[in-house]
């Protein structure tokens, strides 16, 4: 569904599991980064209603996300670590293309947008179908779901609003360079580490 090439390998959660702080740190801030993303769309695009509408409720649900990691490092008595960097997020960032008009520019930056929340979902599965935690595998199950659903509608504008951008072209074009990338992760017990 996701359309990822490169699949995470199941033993990327033996690493998580040995530092639970960690990913759910990392975690933490992943979902505030979301949330701070989706508030960016609207700032530079007030101009699309229903784009408006809709990053409000997604920023909002990662907000709520954000508020449902931290109530569980509370519950498992751990700490909210410092934020940290996203090496993947920042190489993404870097494919996206500067020139263009700005809603050449938005059709990427959703497209961008769709790329991480398609990996974070799959992360997510991974951990759901492979963690021994019991509350953290439903946990990861029920984010999952919304991730996917963040997925479809950052994908779903990408191609509502582009106008001379072959939008499935330049997914794949995406996913080609995100399996680029993806090969170097899944070493470190973070979301997209």
């Amino acid at each position: 569904m996701l359309g990822l090439q490169l699949a995470t390998d199941p033993r990327w959660v033996n690493i998580v599991e040995s530092n639970i702080e960690e990913i759910l740190t990392d975690h933490a801030w992943c979902e505030q980064k979301a949330a701070s993303n989706a508030i960016s769309l609207v700032a530079y695009n007030s101009e699309y209603e229903e784009l408006v509408t809709e990053m409000l409720i997604i920023a909002k649900e990662e907000l709520d996300h954000l508020q449902l990691v931290h109530n569980l490092i509370k519950k498992k008595g751990l700490t909210l670590g410092r934020e940290r960097k996203d090496h993947y997020v920042n190489e993404l960032f870097k494919f996206m293309k500067k020139d263009g008009s700005r809603k050449d520019a938005l059709c990427d930056r959703l497209l961008f947008s769709a790329m991480i929340e398609a990996r974070s979902c799959e992360r997510f599965k991974v951990l759901s179908e492979n963690i021994q935690d019991p509350e953290l595998a439903k946990f990861y199950r029920d984010l999952m779901i919304s991730e996917a659903g963040h997925y479809t509608t950052f994908l779903g504008f990408a191609r509502k609003y582009q106008d001379n951008i072959d939008i499935d072209k330049r997914w794949q074009e995406w996913i080609a360079f995100e399996t680029s990338i993806i090969v170097n992760y899944g070493k470190n017990e973070t979301v997209h580490g």
